[in-house]
């Protein structure tokens, strides 16, 4: 995300994106020095505990970093006058709803990582600072470690891949949230210029939905015609239950959120789930060529 984000927002003006030694989000306190040596114009929150499983185990620790540290850049964007951009997750829902899940359906987190994140989100809104909250699901992308960096190496690797079919939701590529942020916030400079902007929290997704085992499906589909990224070994995707598949945090089952508020607010249009991963592993095949 923040990769993706440095490249998304340059038009828009300079940007600044501080390594994990000079911008801790272990340590709340000491992002006050940094900003109010900066005093930014904009602050993008793109850092986050994000291991969801170890969360578990280090729940005071997610807490810190998704909760606390959310809240001081919050507070010092309002003191110093800036616009505040966060980011939360579908994992503040419990997955029992029938549809897609929109801003105002009722939270219950089943896990710490997702309780932090809302305590995030919480923190953001009730604070006097201008903001915009995006809720995006299934991030993925070219770089880092992730869902498909993970498919494409067990597929070179296995002749099986046993990939959980119940659990439902849009992949989401960072490509995509960053573009998206950026149109976002160019027009929200220019509603705060005018005197009307209104904070907001807003559904960031993909459209459509699939299963994580659909979404390896695809990945493997996809990667059988790109011959950069290597050989595909796995034969057979087998779609498996969660039961069978057991991890120390709970996963919702449904995962689907409604952009329809952000389409709407921002004058946008958001694709497929399914054209956004053919154009991020053709990124990656060309990247590997």
């Amino acid at each position: 995300m923040g990769w993706e984000l440095a490249r998304s927002l340059m038009p828009l003006g300079e940007v600044l994106a501080p390594q994990r030694a000079e911008f801790d989000l272990a340590r709340p306190a000491a992002l006050r020095d940094y900003l109010r040596r900066v005093r930014p114009e904009v602050i993008v929150n793109a850092a986050a505990y994000t291991a969801v499983d170890q969360a578990e185990s280090e729940p005071e620790l997610a807490m810190t970093i998704n909760a606390e540290a959310p809240a001081v850049m919050a507070g010092e964007a309002q003191r110093l006058g800036a616009l505040f951009v966060h980011y939360s997750t579908d994992y503040v829902f419990d997955g029992t709803n029938p549809g897609a899940y929109v801003e105002d359906d009722e939270t219950n987190p089943q896990n710490a990582y997702g309780r932090s994140k809302l305590a995030g989100e919480k923190a953001v809104r009730s604070s006097a600072a201008d903001h915009l909250i995006f809720r995006a699901s299934w991030v993925y992308a070219a770089r880092g470690r992730n869902f498909l960096h993970t498919i494409l190496r067990l597929a070179a690797e296995r002749d099986e891949l046993r990939v959980v079919a119940d659990q439902v939701g849009a992949p989401t590529c960072a490509r995509l949230i960053a573009e998206i942020t950026a149109l976002a916030l160019k027009q929200s400079i220019e509603e705060r210029r005018a005197g009307r902007f209104a904070s907001g929290l807003h559904h960031l997704s993909a459209q459509g939905a699939t299963s994580w085992h659909g979404f390896a499906v695809r990945i493997v589909d996809l990667a059988r015609g790109l011959p950069a990224l290597g050989p595909v070994r796995a034969g057979t995707v087998t779609p498996i239950a969660s039961s069978d598949y057991p991890l120390p945090a709970r996963r919702p089952l449904n995962s689907r959120l409604c952009s329809d508020r952000l389409m709407a607010r921002f004058g946008l249009q958001l694709p497929g789930w399914e054209r956004c991963l053919e154009l991020v592993m053709a990124e990656l095949a060309a990247h590997m060529r």
